[in-house]
């Protein structure tokens, strides 16, 4: 979909971290920052990339998501990476044996705006292509969040996962309230226009012969005024 104004500036907002524990493709890293940036998320952090950091796969990936990467911080641990946090919600398609919250992405969501709202930080934890989050990394988080995803096939990608939640984080902090554009139709003509076309029609097809039935001409018009007020002019 793609639709990009470029002459409009870039707008930092308090939004979530997203946190990216050991990403393996720098593919994945770029397109977790177009997703991010699609919908104005733009802190990114990255614990133990395996490939390490600056990734010249992830700028291509990114699609000139360049805000998003310029200010991608790189840790050594997941521990540094949350630590001016105050609540992380974990990421994860797998049930875990934790008495924890889990949550749906809708109100998760909502607690992270709710959070922001009041000036605390908070971050998305995501975890590995290959097997997600360890256990031990799941207990630093403060809830879980999962997908109503089908049982079958739960595995999604990284910068999918990532869109579905900065979509939810856009739609539930008020952000989406207004789409980008509307429908470009004219506002509805008035009933006095509508009525003056009416007019106009029906004095032509008199003027042509049309009703050659006058015991039918009131019904013939008002089935026409019908069709044409369903058109809404």
């Amino acid at each position: 979909m793609a639709g990009t104004d470029s002459s409009q500036d870039i707008i930092y907002r308090p939004s979530p971290a997203v946190i990216l524990c050991e990403p393996q493709l720098g593919e994945n890293i770029g397109a977790t920052a177009r997703a991010m940036a699609n919908f104005g998320l733009w802190d990114l952090r990255l614990v133990n990339p395996r490939d390490g950091w600056p990734n010249e796969r992830a700028v291509a990936a990114a699609s000139r998501a360049d805000h998003v990467l310029e200010r991608v911080r790189v840790f050594e641990t997941l521990e540094a990476a949350i630590a001016d946090l105050s609540l992380v919600l974990a990421t994860t398609a797998r049930r875990r044996d934790m008495q924890k919250d889990v949550l749906g992405p809708d109100v998760g969501a909502q607690r992270m705006a709710a959070h922001i709202a009041v000036g605390q930080g908070a971050g998305l934890l995501f975890g590995r292509e290959k097997w997600g989050l360890l256990n031990e990394e799941v207990a630093l988080a403060d809830a879980i969040v999962t997908l109503p995803v089908e049982a079958a096939f739960a595995s999604l990608n990284i910068a999918q996962a990532v869109l579905v939640m900065a979509y939810e984080w856009r739609r539930q902090s008020g952000q989406a309230a207004t789409l980008p554009f509307g429908t470009g139709i004219e506002p509805p003509a008035s009933k006095q226009e509508i009525v003056r076309l009416f007019e106009h029609i029906e004095e032509a097809l008199d003027r042509a012969g049309f009703f050659t039935a006058p015991d039918k001409r009131p019904t013939v018009i008002n089935n026409l005024r019908t069709m044409l007020t369903r058109a809404q002019f």
